[in-house]
């Protein structure tokens, strides 16, 4: 099993910065990337960014590029999401999660994540 928590939600303004983070535990020497979502009330969770936990290649949603930058720190164990210019449309849970799949085009797709996190809110006002 793996624990996954996230830290680091909370409420600002539109154009501010929020840092998430993720902290990992458990078995998780299997994991093969770590990926962050996200889910607006009324809406399906959806990809927001991931990492390769083994070569540190990153990926992004189109609507995140150019703000958002995910990062991971081996030796603690965990990600992070670096969130800029944030806009109200960004407002949601955000998921971390893990997962144990090897082809790297299954990173975007929630369904192969097998460990995820309780999430943490993220409000952004207008």
């Amino acid at each position: 099993q793996v624990q996954l928590v996230e830290s680091g939600g909370g409420l600002v303004q539109a154009g501010g910065s929020l840092r998430l983070s993720c902290a990992a535990s458990g078995r998780t020497f299997s994991r093969t990337a770590m990926g962050w979502f996200r889910q607006a009330p009324g809406k399906e969770r959806e990809f927001v960014a991931v990492i390769n936990w083994n070569d540190g290649t990153t990926n992004y949603a189109d609507s995140v590029k150019g703000r958002f930058t995910i990062s991971r720190d081996v030796a603690g164990n965990s990600t992070s999401l670096e969130m800029n210019s944030l806009k109200p449309e960004d407002t949601a849970v955000y998921y971390c999660g893990a997962t144990l799949v090897l082809s790297s085009y299954l990173f975007l797709r929630k369904e192969t994540y097998s460990y995820w996190g309780r999430g943490t809110q993220v409000t952004v006002s207008s």
